[in-house]
């Protein structure tokens, strides 16, 4: 039987599983809580939550930037938990931490063949899709405009850092994303379950069938974060 455990690890393990593990490469720059991941005391990834992509993220479904956070990472290795079971008792950590939380907000990308299997079989609501992103095309790697902002000299308009980074830049449409709500209290749910829409089908050919998770990059080998 695998034993499964989540707890929290610290910046460099979470760092580790970001770079080999997910789709991104990139470690989220807001305020984090990170949650590592371990089967059978091998660390397998782990869950990171944010203050999401702005302050305004949750406000829009009635709860305070105090009360509501994003899903922002989930980078897990090859596993033998269900992930929507890693994310329950993720959850659940980060309650522990944040008590005041009502509601978590995460976003599934079509771009990379997902569909929010994951949220649906945690049964999250799923409320629509997006409006498209701008996203920028940088000495061939492709840029989401908040983490070009991100990573940018604070001194320098995105413009500016754009022409320093690449002369030849390409401006593009990222992807509408599917948009996943999870409540943390019974009267939230109420409140959100009138925006409830039928959850989307799996794309044929995506990554992601029912409920598991693409990984990316090489084994593990040695933990990064040895449980303690």
């Amino acid at each position: 039987m695998t034993e499964l455990v989540v707890d929290w690890c610290n910046h460099a393990a979470a760092k580790y599983a970001v770079l080999h593990w997910h789709y991104s490469k990139r470690m989220p720059k807001s305020k984090l809580a990170k949650i590592g991941v371990w089967e059978n005391d091998e660390f397998i990834g782990c869950v990171i939550f944010g203050v999401g992509a702005t302050a305004d993220l949750v406000k829009r479904f009635g709860v305070s930037k105090y009360e509501g956070c994003e899903l922002v990472r989930i980078a897990i290795n090859r596993h033998e938990s269900t992930v929507s079971q890693i994310i329950a008792l993720s959850i659940k950590k980060l309650r522990t931490q944040s008590p005041n939380l009502r509601l978590i907000v995460s976003f599934a990308d079509p771009e990379q063949g997902h569909v929010g299997s994951i949220y649906q079989a945690g049964n999250w609501v799923y409320t629509g899709r997006t409006q498209a992103s701008d996203e920028y095309i940088i000495n061939g790697k492709r840029w989401h405009g908040r983490a070009l902002r991100h990573e940018k000299p604070v001194h320098l308009t995105t413009k500016q850092a754009l022409n320093k980074m690449d002369e030849n830049w390409q401006l593009v449409k990222g992807s509408s994303k599917y948009r996943y709500l999870y409540p943390l209290d019974r009267a939230m749910r109420r409140q959100i379950q009138k925006l409830a829409q039928p959850y989307p089908k799996q794309i044929s050919g995506g990554s992601v069938q029912g409920d598991t998770l693409t990984y990316q990059g090489r084994e593990a080998g040695s933990s990064p974060a040895p449980r303690s």
